[in-house]
């Protein structure tokens, strides 16, 4: 029998979240639920196995809304804080599993040992720190979690690359605003696809609206997910109906199977 492969979006906006502090911005006083965005991340489950895609400062209040009592690992897009800074928030994994296994490309791996030195120190630790099992990604390769295959997917975020990744027929890409050719090729045949769609108005490091539905277009899909989203793309019900009918704009707590 086949195993379901569910994504649980566990946030899906940009770095500041909605609502931003002070903003009086009319999405930010929203009382809708889908207009309230922690930082971007997604829970990927399939048989025994949970692994997430960045771990944001909002981490261990996602982790306690979805009930995931069992981690089996992290996959790093990038060191920007709004994918790293809830790094420290694995420790009850920790404790009831031993090191957790963390993947990411060599420089967002040092980046992480400079900013959480307790966690990666070789020396004597604080007792109450983490352990994790670095995993280098090497963007050329694929890798395995559990028992599925990743491709890794370089994108820009204007000149800083990030990963993007791709397990079987999903692929999942934020903080995109050029991808080259090579790279777009490894996406080809995608069935369902998430990617980040920022605002309505061009950005020097993410797609807008446009961009991510020309990317879409090109990947064609059969169903594309928006994430990474800022106030100012505006109200979710207002941008949903604007979408063509394969196109959804994700939401927290959004769960699909694939």
């Amino acid at each position: 029998m086949l195993t379901s492969f569910r994504v649980t979006f566990l946030g899906t906006g940009t770095s500041q979240g909605i609502p931003v502090i002070g903003s009086d911005h009319p999405v930010c006083k929203s009382n809708n639920p889908k207009d309230k965005r922690l930082r971007v991340s997604v829970l990927l489950s399939w048989g025994n196995y949970n692994f997430v895609i960045d771990c944001g400062p909002d981490f261990r209040q996602q982790m306690l809304q979805v009930g995931c009592n069992k981690l089996d690992g992290i996959l790093f897009t990038h060191e920007h804080n709004d994918h790293t800074a809830g790094l420290d928030d694995i420790r009850p994994y920790f404790f009831r599993q031993g090191d957790i296994p963390i993947y990411a490309e060599k420089r967002v791996l040092d980046s992480l040992q400079k900013r959480f030195e307790y966690i990666f120190t070789s020396g004597e630790k604080y007792p109450g720190a983490p352990n994790v099992q670095s995993v280098t990604i090497d963007k050329t390769r694929s890798f395995r979690i559990g028992d599925k295959q990743v491709i890794p997917v370089e994108v820009m975020h204007n000149r800083l690359p990030v990963l993007g990744f791709r397990i079987g027929e999903f692929t999942y890409i934020t903080d995109a605003k050029t991808v080259a050719p090579e790279e777009f090729a490894k996406i080809k045949g995608t069935k369902v696809l998430v990617v980040n769609a920022l605002r309505l108005e061009p950005h020097y490091s993410h797609f807008n609206l446009e961009e991510a539905l020309e990317f879409i277009a090109q990947v064609n899909p059969e169903k594309a997910y928006l994430t990474h989203i800022s106030h100012l793309l505006g109200f979710h019900e207002d941008v949903q109906k604007q979408l063509p009918e394969n196109v959804f704009l994700a939401y927290d707590g959004l769960k699909i199977e694939i």
